[in-house]
C-alpha cells in the first residue's frame, strides 16, 4: 500500500530525524541469528533499505556481508556513516533506488519496510535483484509474555496504525507477483535499559516524537515513573524483543530471461545487424564446425 494513501503514516515516517541520535541511543539491536537468516550463511553483496542509524547494518556487516546502506533521512544516514566510515551508503528511498539492474544478492530492510511505499518499492526491488536473490525484512517486536513488557507498552499506548502498516508490508509480498513463497521465522533477544535509554527508546517512538513539546514531555515523565517502579537505578533492566523475520526469493517472471530483448533500448534494425554479425553471416570470418 502506499504511504501516499495513509497521511498518518506518510506523517510518522518523517518524524525520525530530530530524534535521530535517541533512535541510536535507544533502540535495540539486531540479534546475529536473525542477520544470518535473513542474508545467509554465505558472504553475499546486499542493499539495505531504511537502514536508519545502521542498526541492523552493523550485525551484517559482522558477519561478511558486502553492505551497501541507504535511507532517506540525512540525520539517521550521518549517524551511520559515523559508525561505519567504510560502508557505502546511499541518500534515498526504496522507491527510487540508484543501483544497477540485478546487481545485489539480497535486499533487507530492518524496522523500514511498513514506511515504503510498496507498489513502488517492490518492483524495484525486484529489479536490482540477481536471479535467485531474496528481498529480506525484519522487525523488533515487544515480547508481550513479559508482564512489565505489557505494562511498559500500555504507557505508550497501542499504535493501530504502525501495527497495521506492519501487517499490510507482509502482505504487499505475500501478495506480489514479483516474488515467491514468504519464509518467517523469529529470534528471541533482550535489550538493557537504564534509565537514560528507556527514555532514548520512548522518544525515538514516530508516535511519540510527533507529540507537542508538552505532551512529549508528559509522556517521558510517565515513562521515567514506570522505570522508577520497576527498575534497579542505572544498573538497568532487560526488555525482551522477538525478532519476526520474512524472506521471499524474486520471481523468475520478474527477471527477463537470457537473450530476451527487454530491457535493450536498440531499435529493431540494430539487433537484427548485430544478430547478423554475430551468427558470422555478415562478416569475414569463415565459422567452420570441427565435429
Amino acid at each position: 500500500m502506499s504511504t501516499d494513501d495513509r497521511p498518518e503514516l506518510h506523517r510518522l515516517a518523517r518524524s525520525f530525524g530530530p530524534v535521530a541520535e535517541a533512535y541510536d541511543r535507544g533502540r535495540p539491536a539486531f540479534p546475529a541469528d536473525a542477520a544470518r537468516w535473513l542474508v545467509g550463511r554465505d558472504a553475499a553483496t546486499v542493499l539495505e533499505l531504511g537502514a536508519g542509524t545502521g542498526k541492523l547494518t552493523r550485525a551484517l556487516v559482522e558477519l561478511g556481508h558486502d553492505v551497501h546502506a541507504s535511507d532517506p533521512d540525512p540525520d539517521m544516514l550521518g549517524i551511520l556513516r559515523r559508525h561505519l566510515p567504510d560502508v557505502p551508503t546511499s541518500e534515498c528511498g526504496a522507491e527510487e533506488i540508484p543501483l544497477a539492474d540485478r546487481s545485489v544478492d539480497v535486499v533487507v530492510a530492518g524496522q523500514a519496510f511498513h514506511w515504503f511505499d510498496h507498489e513502488r518499492a517492490l518492483p524495484e526491488i525486484a529489479r536490482v535483484l540477481k536471479p535467485g536473490g531474496a528481498v529480506a525484512v525484519a522487525w523488533n517486536t515487544r515480547d508481550a509474555t513479559i508482564p512489565w513488557v505489557r505494562k511498559l507498552w500500555r504507557i505508550l499506548g497501542e499504535q493501530h496504525t504502525v501495527n497495521e502498516g506492519t501487517d499490510a508490508a507482509v502482505d504487499a509480498i505475500v501478495t506480489s507477483p514479483l516474488f515467491g513463497f514468504l519464509e518467517q521465522e523469529t529470534f528471541g533477544h533482550w535489550q538493557e535499559i537504564n534509565r537514560e535509554t528507556i527514555v532514548d527508546l520512548v522518544a525515538s517512538r514516530s508516535y511519540v516524537a510527533t507529540l507537542d513539546e508538552d505532551a512529549r514531555a508528559a509522556k517521558l515523565a510517565e515513562v521515567l515513573a514506570f522505570y522508577n517502579d520497576y527498575g534497579r537505578g542505572m544498573d538497568g533492566m532487560q526488555l525482551a524483543y522477538v525478532c519476526e523475520c520474512f524472506r521471499a526469493v524474486v520471481a523468475d517472471t520478474a527477471q527477463p530471461p537470457s537473450g530476451d530483448p527487454a530491457g535493450d533500448d536498440r531499435s529493431e534494425d540494430d539487433r537484427s545487424e548485430d544478430d547478423r554479425r554475430n551468427d558470422g553471416t555478415d562478416t569475414d570470418m569463415l565459422l567452420i564446425d570441427f565435429r
